[in-house]
């Protein structure tokens, strides 16, 4: 089983964790990384949402699996442009959803309280500045690109950075986090903290050995999330953030030029949750005046 994943070492370890599970599920079955460099790898020197952010870094990776280099494609579930594709990627599919690690964000170098007025925090995602921005209007922003161990060596003086508390997880760097942003207040990305497993659609084989480490659980949050995102057009490029947890979806929007957010949550049904997540976005979209 040929893994296609980036060189950087959260994705290198979190494709090392989905083949373990996959030789677990599938005792004796060769597995191998096949790394790739991606648009997001290459472009270190402009901001993620100005070269087209969500999906920057799983194209080039999609295609190992398209062009037979290998036979699937492990992503960070936040990376995963969630609308239909409108190119041959739509022969995809998601095999595997892994269980998810913590959604939240963190503070590093700092706790929110403890930032001074008119502190720096660096971070590359609008989503997380609009957040924080909505409850310390004070704060100053600059961006921050690179690997984990780059962005470590960015705090800025007085300041702090802002990462996923499941990159940090995986790299087992979890005693640098300052502060663990709650998710009822700073509602992560859609899809954070799991690892999405893709392979050919038609590939009946492979999707057969990917069943055995799918989550059940976390396959049916993320797509709700992913619904959500979906629903508000793949021309969307306001910091939007969505997160499942106990039959509870939280999402935040906003739009940041005419300083407006709109953070909703609302209990999910057993069964047609996505269309409950798909009325939200519409209704959040309306109230933020992008309706």
């Amino acid at each position: 089983m040929r893994i296609a994943t980036r060189a950087s070492a959260q994705a290198r370890t979190q494709a090392e964790l989905v083949a373990r599970a996959i030789q677990h599920a599938h005792p004796g079955m060769a597995v191998e990384l096949v790394f790739v460099e991606t648009t997001g790898d290459r472009r270190l020197d402009v901001p993620l949402h100005t070269i087209g952010g969500q999906g920057v870094f799983v194209k080039e990776v999609q295609r190992a699996v398209l062009d037979g280099r290998a036979d699937i494609a492990a992503h960070s579930a936040k990376d995963l442009p969630s609308s239909a594709p409108d190119d041959d990627s739509a022969a995809l599919t998601i095999g595997a959803f892994c269980a998810r690690r913590s959604p939240a964000d963190a503070l590093i170098g700092s706790t929110l309280a403890d930032l001074g007025p008119g502190a720096t925090v660096a971070t590359g995602s609008v989503r997380r500045r609009a957040q924080l921005r909505a409850v310390r209007p004070d704060l100053a922003f600059v961006e921050l690109r690179g690997s984990i161990q780059t962005r470590l060596a960015k705090v800025p003086a007085g300041g702090a950075i802002v990462m996923a508390v499941a990159a940090l997880e995986i790299l087992g760097l979890t005693e640098l986090v300052d502060e663990v942003l709650a998710v009822e207040r700073f509602v992560p990305a859609v899809g954070q903290g799991c690892v999405a497993v893709e392979c050919l659609g038609d590939d009946a084989a492979t999707i057969a050995v990917l069943a055995a480490v799918d989550h059940a659980a976390t396959r049916r949050d993320v797509q709700v999330e992913r619904a959500f995102l979906a629903t508000l057009g793949s021309g969307c490029s306001l910091p939007v953030g969505a997160h499942v947890a106990d039959g509870v979806l939280r999402a935040f929007l906003a739009d940041p030029e005419r300083g407006r957010h709109v953070q909703r949550s609302v209990s999910l049904p057993p069964a047609d949750a996505v269309s409950v997540a798909r009325d939200l976005a519409v209704a959040m979209q309306y109230e933020l005046g992008d309706g």
